[in-house]
């Protein structure tokens, strides 16, 4: 009994095999490296938000011109408050399929012709089912010359979530710019639209302003859990490896009848169990 009760207790406490400690500790150098990912992640995150506010509220500014156009990116433009004016196409609308606080509907995006002959598609705003024929809203859609302020974005290319454009029959999804201005026969465009302000709406015209600026920031709860991970697996590791640091050993062997020992057999097929006096 005691050579068997041994040999299970040297068996138990043999240490892990080399490939489980390198994944573990593999394991947690790359949780650590997560964790510090998602910080550096939200700094960046929290940076943005903080440009974007500011180019949303500043005072708007001319539109990019058509040299500068290719310059055009989402980190440097997206959102600035600008202004253009021109004379819309009404003729040439596209309706988008969207979702707002307003309820289920469309973006009116509507070319601007500017002086120089050059286009910017305009989203004028947004309209519900019901008033999406031009013909419903005709004391909103002005003839002549107007000025249009409102947000910088960015052309959405290919289609919304798991949504495809189809130009051919005219169902948008999203507003890709360059094949909203192939589909109306549009040449000389903006790479970018507008996002039509409140200031900028018409009487019985589409609702302006209601752009969501809207960033989500949750990078510092996976931080956490990361870190969290890394910690616990630190702390089973540390109960793998160190925990027989701490072990008592519960019984000692001498050898039977040694001068500090009592034997005691506990049963007739026993093994010996060696007690100190």
């Amino acid at each position: 009994m005691t050579s068997t009760a041994s040999g299970a207790r040297g068996k138990s406490a043999r240490p892990p095999s080399l490939w489980l400690t390198v994944l573990s500790l593999t394991a947690f150098i790359l949780l650590i490296a997560l964790g510090v990912w998602q910080i550096e992640r939200r700094a960046w995150k929290l940076a943005l938000i903080d440009r974007v506010e500011q180019r949303v509220h500043a005072p708007a500014q001319s539109a990019p011109s058509p040299a500068s156009w290719p310059t055009v990116s989402a980190a440097n433009d997206e959102y600035r408050h600008i202004s253009v004016s021109g004379r819309f196409l009404h003729d040439r609308e596209t309706l988008v399929q969207a979702v707002t606080e307003e309820g289920p509907g469309y973006w009116v995006l509507t070319p601007l012709q500017r002086e120089d002959g050059t286009f910017v598609l305009i989203n004028r705003g947004f309209v519900p089912s019901e008033r999406r024929d031009p013909s419903a809203r005709q004391d909103g859609n002005p003839d002549g010359q107007v000025e249009i302020t409102g947000l910088l974005r960015i052309t959405e290319p290919k289609g919304g979530f798991l949504r495809n454009n189809v130009p051919q029959h005219n169902r948008w999804y999203s507003r890709d710019v360059a094949a909203i201005a192939a589909a109306r026969g549009l040449q000389n465009v903006a790479p970018f639209f507008v996002d039509a302000d409140a200031g900028s709406q018409m009487g019985g015209g589409p609702i302006g302003g209601l752009t969501v600026v809207r960033f989500p920031n949750n990078h510092l709860i996976y931080a956490l859990t990361w870190f969290a991970l890394a910690f616990m697996l630190a702390g089973r590791l540390f109960v793998t490896f160190g925990g027989g640091l701490f072990r008592r050993n519960r019984f000692v062997h001498e050898p039977v009848g040694g001068p500090s020992a009592i034997a005691r057999r506990t049963g007739s097929d026993a093994g010996e169990i060696v007690e100190q006096t």
